[in-house]
């Protein structure tokens, strides 16, 4: 069954925590989300809620009808489920046939460096991430997360945020660092970014200067281009961490590589400007 017409049949919502309707968000799991749906030309449509009603208790999470439901069930309505964790989101999806798993042919080396970019990024550069929105640039990031709520309950919920982000990330390790520590790592990891699309993009067959690239240098997008273009969106948005915005813009190949995934795939989204 091709994935248009699962996905047609599920009637998929993503829920993203933010209305901006037509526009990228600042989580990069959102974006990876969306991504992954569109490399395969899935539709869906996107809400707000919030982490209260997420399966996992986070944003991203999706809604579609329950491809398992056995339609001969008498006295029965066929029900709609929750999918939480954007990873996990994409193997349920990828089981179901609605989208493939772009991974499969990979040999087991280039799938383990595949894994190993995305960890990178998701449980690394997160947290470094994590730390310049939430404590460097706390007022931009709650007002922009907590839009939902009222100016005074927007304080009280804020702090309480703050001071479970302060522990998660000292628990984590990335709070025990000094503010050029970090500053160090985060920059270590985008020019490593930065060297991988160099040469991806030297060995790239398309001569089109308008075609997508992908980050290992195949023919396809891998798991790993969801993620990567997840988190450079994120930045390239996000007002809470203009440090980390500086250092990507100073790599025009990653800002290539994310404008043209972008206008590939997301032509009817709004663009971020430089």
């Amino acid at each position: 069954m091709s994935s248009a017409t699962e996905s047609s049949n599920l009637d998929i919502i993503i829920y993203r925590g933010w209305k901006d309707h037509g526009k990228h968000v600042w989580s990069p799991f959102v974006v990876k989300l969306e991504a992954r749906l569109r490399f395969a030309g899935v539709k869906y449509t996107t809400d707000v809620s919030s982490p209260k009603t997420a399966p996992k208790g986070k944003i991203p999470y999706l809604e579609c009808w329950d491809p398992l439901h056995d339609p001969s069930s008498r006295g029965t309505t066929k029900p709609r489920i929750k999918l939480g964790d954007s990873t996990l989101i994409i193997k349920t999806l990828a089981r179901w046939n609605v989208v493939p798993d772009i991974n499969a042919g990979l040999s087991p080396a280039a799938r383990t460096q595949d894994m190993a970019l995305r960890a990178l990024l998701e449980d690394k550069l997160y947290f470094y991430h994590t730390w310049e929105r939430w404590i460097l640039n706390y007022y931009a990031m709650r007002d922009h997360s907590l839009w939902q709520l009222p100016y005074p309950v927007r304080v009280v919920v804020g702090i309480m945020v703050h001071r479970n982000i302060v522990a998660t990330l000292h628990g984590q390790g990335t709070g025990r660092y000094t503010a050029d520590e970090i500053a160090t790592f985060r920059l270590e990891i985008w020019k490593g970014v930065n060297d991988l699309l160099v040469a991806s993009r030297a060995k790239s067959s398309t001569e089109d200067p308008d075609k997508p690239f992908w980050v290992f240098g195949g023919q396809g997008p891998t798991e790993a281009d969801a993620s990567l273009f997840g988190f450079i969106v994120s930045v390239l948005l996000c007002t809470a961490s203009p440090a980390s915005q500086k250092v990507v813009k100073e790599f025009p190949i990653i800002v290539e590589y994310a404008g043209r995934l972008h206008d590939q795939y997301f032509p009817n989204y709004e663009k971020w400007t430089l």
